[in-house]
């Protein structure tokens, strides 16, 4: 059975692996400490345009999430995300762990806005209640959306008239990067966020996830609290080494380039048989509306995630494509979904 679960259902991208092998035997320091994370640290401060910026590689997306908004926020203070957001529904309530509040505001297209954000501070006024302290975003959100660059600057003034940080999840920021969706760029990122985190695991890496800290108030200490979460990877250099090789050469552009493209041919066959989305995904997400019948069908061949059930007996399905599917793989599901979804419509 072919998967469309995830994009992190094959290991990683064969650079990677050549790299990982390449180095195998070298002695370094642990912890982060060793020459290649240094060096990944400096190619990622030249991508994002930031020298002044803090980077620090952790192994996974919860990781990134906890540890940033756990040590940005008093114990008082709350964050501000769409319900759809990946901190509410996708780690087992690991903010709301270190004692933080996520207020989760209805967002049809999984994106925030100004509006939104002004919402949840109104409805938070006093000493009896959360502070809303963090908005948390994703690029692209869990629906496969995209903020555009005006957008952002939208939010982060609103975040600034009220004394709030931005971070931004990155978990598929590869394939933003490399969408025809948004005019948001790697370095307009870098300047209209406190911080975000740039992901590897769902972009061709075996692991790993590398935060960037652009705010100066964010940085100091910063690794006790990596230590103290359990953040801190013994073994390094094995997260430094696997973004030294996506930072080389356009490989993370182009691992998002191909995702999105695999993606679009996906999306393409949907429409064409007639069957409607649920949003307007320009990445490697696609979420096609389907009758009950027609889905069950689809999961006898492949597997794929439910996003969504409708009382009309329809349901939202999720396909993901990463860096390894293959396009012979995207034509052949093509040829039989067409066939076998006549007389659906």
């Amino acid at each position: 059975m072919y998967s469309f679960k995830s994009d992190y259902s094959e290991g990683a991208h064969p650079k990677i692996l050549e790299a990982l092998m390449t180095t195998n035997l070298e002695q370094t320091d642990g912890y982060s400490m060793d020459p290649h994370s240094k060096n990944a640290a400096r190619l990622i401060r030249q991508a994002i345009g930031r020298p002044d910026a803090d980077i620090h590689i952790v192994v996974g997306g919860t990781q990134a999430n906890t540890i940033l908004i756990a040590s940005a926020l008093r114990p008082y203070q709350a964050v501000i995300s769409a319900a759809t957001g990946h901190i509410c529904v996708h780690e087992t309530g690991a903010i709301e762990a270190t004692g933080h509040k996520i207020i989760a505001m209805p967002a049809p297209d999984g994106k925030l806005t100004a509006a939104l954000i002004e919402q949840a501070l109104a409805a938070h006024t006093d000493e009896h209640m959360v502070r809303p302290k963090l908005v948390y975003i994703s690029q692209p959100t869990e629906l496969g959306t995209l903020y555009s660059r005006a957008e952002i600057e939208e939010i982060r003034a609103c975040c600034d008239r009220y004394g709030l940080y931005l971070f931004a999840d990155g978990a598929r920021l590869a394939c933003a990067l490399a969408s025809s969706g948004t005019d948001l760029t790697l370095k307009d990122l870098a300047w209209l966020t406190d911080a975000f985190y740039i992901g590897g695991t769902k972009n061709g890496a075996l692991f790993g996830e590398a935060l960037v800290l652009c705010n100066e108030a964010l940085k100091p200490d910063f690794r006790y609290h990596i230590k103290q979460r359990g953040g801190m990877l013994a073994k390094g250099r094995l997260l430094g080494i696997q973004f030294e090789c996506l930072f080389t050469d356009g490989l993370y552009e182009q691992i998002g380039a191909h995702a999105n493209q695999m993606a679009m041919k996906l999306r393409d066959c949907f429409v064409s048989c007639g069957f409607p989305m649920l949003a307007e995904s320009d990445t490697n997400q696609q979420f096609p509306i389907l009758p009950d019948a027609l889905v069950e069908q689809v999961s006898q061949e492949y597997s794929f995630e439910v996003q969504q059930k409708f009382p009309d007996g329809r349901t939202a399905i999720r396909f993901v494509t990463s860096w390894a599917t293959k396009e012979a793989d995207i034509d052949r599901f093509c040829s039989w979904f067409t066939q076998i979804s006549q007389g659906y419509c």
